[in-house]
Order: C-alpha cells, then sequence, then structure tokens
C-alpha cells in the first residue's frame, strides 16, 4: 500500500501510531537540525519532521525535496509542540523514519497555494496544477456533492436519470450550434445539443413521465462571467403536471440544495414576481433582491413641471434612492456619471438629488426646478434627510430601465448591499411568449418555439401576438437566473400556430420540428419542465463571481482551451475524410 491514511485524517487520538502517507510537498523548512515538510493530498495537509540528530542520512535527503514532489513518508504520529489551530491536523505530526521519493517536480510556474501569485491565464494554462489549490479543489468537491444531492432528492421523487444522445440535429433557432461534420455523410453536419430540450420532449410521449439528466450543453456565443461554451445542466421534464406543480417540485429542490449543503433552512415559498413588475421596479428579469433601492417613475413628478428639456423630452423619468448617501463628494457623484456613460451601459447622463439635514432638495438640475417640484420628487422618493436621490431618463423606456438597473447594482455594491453569504430566492413569472427581433424582423421565441401561451391569452394569438404571456417562469438568486421553464405545447395545432407566428413555412417546420410534430399525433400527455444550470449554483455556493472555478477544466473568455490548446487546426488528411475545404479569409 501506497499509504494507511490521507494527509488530513490523523488527529491526537492516533498518537503513537506508525503510518504511512503519500502526497505532494507544499513546502519545507529547515530550523538548525531539524526539516520540517508540509505534505499535502486531496484531503489535507499534514507535517512531517526529520531530525538530523537520529537519522542524517534521511534529513540530508529531506533537505533536497522541492516543491510539488511526490513522495512516501513512514513515521510515527506524535503531538506537536507548536500546534497549529487553523489545520484540522494542526495538533499532530509524522516522525519520520523512512522516505521514498515517488516522483520529482519542475518549480511550479505559480504556487499552489489558497492565495496564488499566479494570474487567470497562467493558472488556466497550467489548469491541473491550479487543481491542487485547496480553494479550487473544495469548489469541485462542492460540485460533486450538489450532483449527489440532486439524484438523491430527484430519486426520491420518482424521476428516471436518463441520457439523450451529444450528435443530433442543427436546429438553429436561438443560440448558435456547434456543428460536427459526418464522415460517413458527406457534406452532412450533426449539431452539438443546446439543450435536450425536444428529446425530453419525447421521452414524455414514450411514458417515461418523470425525466432528468445532468447534461453537457453547448451553446456558440460571446461568454461572460456566467457562460462558458460548454455547460452543465439539471435537464428536468415532468408529465400531468401544470405550472404549480413543477415550481412547488423544483423549489422543494432548491431548498433541500440550500439545507444540505448550506445547512441554511428555507421554510418560506419563495416571492412570484410577474416579469412586467420585475422590469418596472429593477430593469431586469433576474433581479438581486437582497436589497432594496426599487425603480420609481418619476414623469409625473418631473417631467413638464420645470423647464429641463432632457426630461421633457423623456418617454420615461426614473430614480432610486440611496440611503444615507447624501454626503457623497462631487468627485463620488463623476464617478457614478462616468459609469452610466461608459459603452456597455451607454446612458447619456445622471441627475442627483441630496436631502439636507433641514429636509430641503439640493440638486444637480436645481436652476431648472423650483423647491416646491423638489419635494414632490422627496415624497415621491419616499427619500430622508441624508439621503441621494439618482434619476435617469431616456426616449426608450426599457432601455433606460436596464441602465438604471446597472447603476442600482453598482450602488448595491459600493454599500455592500450584496452579500455573498445572503440568499435572495424568487420565481420570475409570467414572460412575454414573444419578442421583436430588429436584426431578424420578426417575432421571436423569448424562451422557445416549444412553450405552452397562458390559456386565457391564447385568442390573443390571432390578433396581438405580442401581447400573449408565456406559461414560463425563471428561479432567480441573487441577480443570477439559476434555472428555467415552462408548460411545454402538446397539442399539435396550437404548435402548429406558433410556427407560423415565427415565420416558419410548413415545410421548415417540418424539415426541423416534424420529428417532434409526428410523435405529438400519437397521443402527447400535458408535460412540463425545467433546467437549473448546476454550474450557476455551485458559483453561488461557493461565493465566487465565475463560473469557471467550479469546472475542472474550463475555457477563456475567448472561448479557448490554453492547456489543450483549443479550438486549433487539423492537418489536411482529416479535412479530405471530412470533404471540408477551408476557406481564405482575408485580413
Amino acid at each position: 500500500m501506497f499509504r494507511t491514511n490521507t494527509c488530513g485524517e490523523l488527529r491526537l487520538s492516533d498518537a503513537g501510531k506508525q503510518v504511512t502517507l503519500a502526497g505532494w510537498v507544499q513546502r519545507t523548512r529547515k530550523m538548525g537540525g531539524m526539516t520540517f515538510v508540509d505534505l499535502r493530498d486531496r484531503y489535507g495537509i499534514t507535517q512531517l519532521v526529520f531530525n538530523e540528530e537520529i537519522n542524517a542520512d534521511l534529513c540530508e535527503k529531506a533537505n533536497k525535496l522541492g516543491r510539488e514532489f511526490v513522495i512516501q513518508v513512514i513515521g510515527t504520529v506524535s503531538e506537536r509542540e507548536s500546534k497549529n489551530k487553523n489545520l484540522p491536523t494542526g495538533e499532530i505530526e509524522i516522525i519520520a523514519s523512512e522516505l521514498n521519493i515517488l516522483n520529482t517536480s519542475l518549480t511550479p510556474p505559480f504556487t499552489i497555494e489558497d492565495n496564488t501569485d499566479g494570474g487567470d491565464d497562467i493558472r488556466m494554462k497550467y489548469r491541473y496544477l491550479d487543481l491542487r489549490r485547496a480553494t479550487v479543489r473544495q469548489n469541485i468537491e462542492l460540485r460533486h456533492r450538489m450532483t449527489m444531492e440532486v439524484r438523491r432528492y430527484l430519486d426520491s421523487k420518482g424521476f428516471l436519470e436518463i441520457e439523450t444522445p451529444m450528435l443530433i440535429g442543427s436546429t438553429p433557432e436561438g443560440a448558435r450550434d456547434f456543428v460536427v461534420p459526418s464522415r460517413m455523410n458527406p457534406g452532412q453536419f450533426y449539431a452539438l445539443p443546446q439543450s435536450p430540450q425536444t428529446l425530453k420532449q419525447l421521452l414524455m410521449v414514450a411514458g417515461m413521465d418523470r425525466y432528468f439528466q445532468i447534461v453537457k450543453c453547448f451553446r456558440d456565443e460571446d461568454l461572460r462571467a456566467d457562460r462558458q461554451p460548454e455547460f452543465t445542466q439539471i435537464d428536468c421534464e415532468m408529465s400531468f403536471v401544470d405550472q404549480e406543480d413543477v415550481i412547488s417540485t423544483f423549489e422543494g429542490m432548491a431548498k433541500h440544495l440550500f439545507k444540505e449543503l448550506r445547512g441554511v433552512e428555507l421554510t418560506e415559498a419563495f416571492p412570484r414576481v410577474p416579469w412586467s413588475e420585475a422590469m418596472r421596479l429593477y430593469g431586469s428579469d433576474k433581479p438581486d433582491t437582497r436589497f432594496g433601492m426599487q425603480f420609481v417613475e418619476l414623469m409625473d413628478v418631473l417631467k413638464g413641471t420645470g423647464e429641463f428639456s432632457v426630461f421633457n423630452d423623456a418617454t420615461y423619468i426614473g430614480g432610486i434612492c440611496a440611503e444615507g448617501c447624501a454626503s457623497y463628494t462631487r468627485k463620488q457623484l463623476d464617478q457614478l456619471t462616468d459609469f452610466v456613460k461608459r459603452s456597455q451601459i451607454g446612458a447619456k447622463g445622471l441627475v442627483y438629488a441630496r436631502v439636507q439635514e433641514d429636509g430641503s432638495v439640493k440638486s444637480s438640475v436645481d436652476k431648472f426646478y423650483s423647491q416646491e417640484v423638489l419635494q414632490n420628487l422627496k415624497e415621491a422618493m419616499q427619500a430622508k434627510p441624508g439621503d441621494l436621490i439618482l434619476i435617469m431618463s431616456g426616449d426608450d423606456a426599457m432601455k433606460t430601465r436596464k441602465q438604471l438597473c446597472e447603476l442600482r447594482l453598482e450602488m448595491g455594491n459600493r454599500l455592500g448591499l450584496r452579500d455573498k453569504n445572503k440568499f435572495s430566492l424568487l420565481w420570475v413569472v409570467d414572460f412575454p411568449m414573444f419578442e421583436w427581433s430588429e436584426e431578424e424582423g420578426r417575432l421571436m421565441a423569448m424562451h422557445h418555439p416549444f412553450t405552452h401561451p397562458k390559456d386565457e391569452d391564447i385568442p390573443l394569438l390571432d390578433t396581438h401576438p405580442e401581447q400573449v404571456r408565456a406559461d414560463a417562469y425563471d428561479m432567480v438568486c441573487n441577480g443570477v437566473e439559476v434555472g428555467g421553464g415552462s408548460i411545454r405545447i402538446f397539442d399539435p395545432e396550437l404548435q402548429d400556430k406558433m410556427f407560423q407566428i415565427l415565420g416558419f413555412t410548413k415545410e421548415k417546420a417540418q424539415e426541423q420540428f416534424g420529428f417532434l410534430m409526428n410523435a405529438f399525433k400519437y397521443g402527447a400527455p400535458p408535460h412540463g419542465g425545467l433546467a437549473y444550470g448546476l454550474d450557476r449554483w455551485v458559483s453561488l455556493f461557493a461565493g465566487l463571481d465565475t463560473i469557471r472555478d467550479c469546472i475542472a477544466f474550463p475555457k477563456n473568455n475567448s472561448g479557448r482551451d490554453v492547456m489543450l490548446d483549443a479550438p486549433s487546426c487539423i492537418d489536411q488528411k482529416q479535412l479530405d475524410e471530412l470533404n471540408l475545404q477551408i476557406a481564405k479569409i482575408e485580413e
């Protein structure tokens, strides 16, 4: 045996035992005639002691150990004189009697410590070394525990774990597909699934009743902190259910995960906020409700009540109240103005108003408004002395609300209101069925073409489809969409109508989705489901700002795997086998 115990296992109660440990050298320290070695494995760190007076040859051998050498040591567990309360094994050490070097190591390009000196790029290039760090390893362990709890919960609810294929037909309605050329079918391509959506619906037609899968999905889209080109979903579908059944089942799963993995007991039902209300109060369909600062519409207060043309010409004016921030300096206010003007937010400016200690209001647009109007502003915002009112306006209400949302989140960050150890969950419901695409020049499905409209809105499909609401729901935690789903269409005629509204010809609909529509003709049950983002759940529980550190081998912000140097070119022989030619792109 290479080891009798792990490096995180031994305690003071094991004193006197002879043990064998194996792992990596974290660090060595020479103090007089003694050499101390911290030995690390996945389970923890144990201190080894080599005494020159007892065995000079062994101590000399220990002095030659380098960082990340792989070693085996035999010795006796002893009580440690200088105890380390920060380590579970900090009360003991191993008095070494034998040392075997199993493998040497080059000097790592960064320190394998919790607080490493390696930047993102170098750590991604040497990800196998980065994974040795306790902070990263703990994220992977958390991910494992979460998948085990997911399986345990869903199994208890009668779900079957069923795999669906990775090589499927392309359905470009949505994000871009990753495509895979077929050697045996020249000129034809598979696609990697963006989700198993249609396949899990077919499983419902097949009578599988309750399905789940922890599944890889692929989307060829621009990356951000909570996106990767390949990601993992907890994908679920249920038959003979309505929206209430699905929400109840998966709210229960979220509560189970919080209890088992975070020790947090969530007893109250999660609030349900209609999409229109979320946009009106927060400017986002995934609002962070850990703090208030809800929007107040100010059209009645500020439009036409003064000589400020920016407000008089606006179609939307909204504000937020930052409690206790009236003391902000001009420099701080200028920083906020620069923040909302930057390209990714794109606002033209920011108006502020301070509520003074005497109750009067001092504003950046004082000269355009009477004190009476500014007092009306204070009342509308329910602002108190010492509060700061921040106002934005524009000629596009939805766009301006989204800009105000970014300002609200920025203020939440500055005021320390977005505590990673506090969790606020809600459901956003009653999404619009469709959204207009300027690029396509047509209505697009806000979720996907298989989402069922709310029964009371079905008559509007023929007259005002843009007003139709969907039986769709998203779960939001701390401003992150952690999952979403819908009740599905199971009536072939309603599905036909949906494709017509989306601009599909009968031929195109049959070509892309004929397999599903044909299946519906053989007795499809009412069904619905949800998909959680596993990576997002783990990152929230771990308190991470990005999902990359809870994925064993992630891509960088350019979608590249810098460790494997992928994507990469393939040789001409492979291209010939696949009947592919690479077009030359002029710079």
